[in-house]
């Protein structure tokens, strides 16, 4: 449900080099809990984004969707000056837009322009927070696309991003993290127009914002922009939510049921460490060793794709990470105070289902039991401090960063990524390996499974049936030889903590 258009403005080469320049970034002292500011005088593009505290987590019980239905209704329809053809019209050429991302407590309206375009970009942009039109026309139309999203697209089309959002739902029932940003199909076909507005002026206001803008742009362009958000209600909504998980007991399972070709799972639990933590970084360079996203040399990818050819890849997270497929590096502005460990196994045959959740939980208990070696630590340690550097190329990436340690509260003087590859280059081996064993276990675990035939599987994780594995082609003798232990791996399920849910009850109510 992201709507922001990615726009490369710079070389590579020249955004490198600004990325080591610390006296790039400043912060206003006056309003430091107003403005991260980034300004950077050789950029010809200007970031924007703009930071509310509030997110789907403030969503009133029975409307869930509120948010993001809010926040979509002001950077993807019509102002109380323009229509939403004529934005569009007006945007076309500038060839730009801006858009709007809703996690659990932050909702961000990121956008950039060439600096060129700044006067009359910044009118449009400004006005949709600031004037959205609320009209019944762009609320079905908004509304409907919502809930097409869940009822066809997150249900049917996407088996990876349906298990990722079951498994975050399934961690934290009964929380205000409990249902997706997108909402519950009863939740939004309850929502009202007049609803919209209320949230709109409860929680979109004067006293609850950062500024956030990056790039080339004059010195009025802060001002500018803050004296126009001023503008907004001037509200003190408390908009801080209380998450405080279930204890999870032993393994507990859900299983989506839908006929499909392939098994699509994910487990993890919470944790309770956030960026900036001394063992965020431990963890950090663990979890980069186990499971780096679309890394092939990470650890859990060579044991399950790399050596057994099982699908297309496997990986392991400490902050929230969803659309998985469709992105190759970490995307911020998905800052929350209540995190989990998850692993993500990317769809294998039914048939391997049973062998590759076994295969991922008897790696996570040996580096459990174990740690990680002073090899594999050098190794990873090496490659995430070179690797990092690419989370942020662009300004608008940078700027995002940047907002997230303004919501972590980092001190990072300013540049993120320097100040976490500096973390990460201190670290011992001891540290990382202290830290698994304090956060990182596998006795309560959830897990979120995707499949057919889910009275067969449920049967079979029960019973703990061994699940033995052949090969269309011969493998070294190493592997067949983890593989007899792997195939009987003991994992305790238990009838009554295993549950079966139909596809089409997913994110019901």
């Amino acid at each position: 449900m992201k709507n922001t258009t990615k726009i490369q403005v710079l070389s590579f080469a020249l955004l490198l080099s600004m990325t080591f320049t610390s006296n790039l970034f400043s912060k206003d002292k006056e309003m430091s809990n107003k403005k991260v500011i980034m300004k950077i005088s050789e950029d010809p593009i200007v970031a924007y984004n703009i930071w509310f505290k509030v997110g789907s987590a403030n969503d009133p019980k029975g409307k869930e969707g509120l948010a993001n239905l809010t926040a979509q209704l002001m950077a993807d329809a019509a102002t109380t000056k323009n229509t939403y053809s004529a934005i569009l019209e007006q945007l076309y050429p500038m060839a730009t837009a801006y858009g709007t991302k809703v996690d659990k407590e932050m909702t961000t309206f990121q956008g950039r322009v060439h600096k060129d375009n700044i006067t009359k970009y910044n009118e449009l942009f400004l006005d949709a927070i600031l004037n959205p039109a609320f009209n019944e026309d762009d609320f079905n139309r908004v509304k409907n696309n919502t809930l097409n999203f869940i009822k066809n697209e997150l249900r049917y089309s996407s088996d990876e991003e349906l298990g990722k959002f079951s498994l975050y739902n399934f961690v934290f029932d009964g929380t205000p993290y409990e249902h997706i940003m997108a909402g519950t199909v009863e939740g939004i076909e309850s929502i009202t127009l007049q609803d919209v507005k209320e949230f709109h002026k409860n929680y979109f206001n004067k006293n609850n914002y950062v500024i956030g803008l990056g790039g080339g742009f004059s010195d009025n362009l802060v001002e500018t922009v803050q004296s126009r958000l001023d503008k907004l209600a001037d509200l003190k909504t408390n908009t801080k939510v209380d998450i405080k998980p279930k204890s999870i007991d032993g393994l507990e399972v859900l299983i989506v049921e839908k006929e499909n070709n392939s098994t699509a799972i994910s487990f993890g639990f919470p944790i309770d460490v956030l960026r900036g933590d001394d063992d965020f970084f431990a963890l950090a360079l663990f979890s980069s060793w186990f499971g780096e996203h679309r890394n092939q040399s990470s650890h859990l990818f060579q044991v399950i794709r790399g050596e057994r050819g099982l699908n297309y890849g496997d990986y392991a997270y400490i902050e929230r990470f969803l659309n998985g497929g469709s992105l190759s590096k970490p995307d911020p502005n998905n800052a929350r105070h209540n995190q989990l460990f998850e692993v993500w196994l990317r769809p294998v045959q039914h048939k391997h289902r049973h062998f590759a959740l076994r295969a991922a939980m008897r790696e996570l208990k040996m580096v459990v039991d174990n740690g990680m070696t002073e090899q594999e630590f050098e190794t990873t340690k090496n490659f995430l401090n070179k690797y990092s550097i690419h989370w942020a190329a662009t300004t608008s990436e940078r700027l995002g960063y940047q907002v997230d340690s303004e919501f972590y509260g980092v001190k990072d003087g300013g540049n993120y990524i320097n100040y976490f590859r500096e973390r990460i280059k201190n670290l011992t081996l001891a540290q990382v390996n202290n830290a698994i064993k304090k956060h990182i276990q596998y006795n309560n675990v959830k897990f979120a499974m995707i499949t057919s035939d889910a009275e067969s599987f449920k049967k079979d994780l029960v019973n703990n049936t061994p699940s033995p594995i052949e090969y269309d082609s011969p493998k070294p003798e190493e592997v067949y030889e983890a593989d007899k232990a792997i195939s009987t791996f003991k994992l305790n399920f238990k009838a009554d903590k295993v549950k079966i849910v139909p596809v089409d009850k997913m994110f019901q109510k």
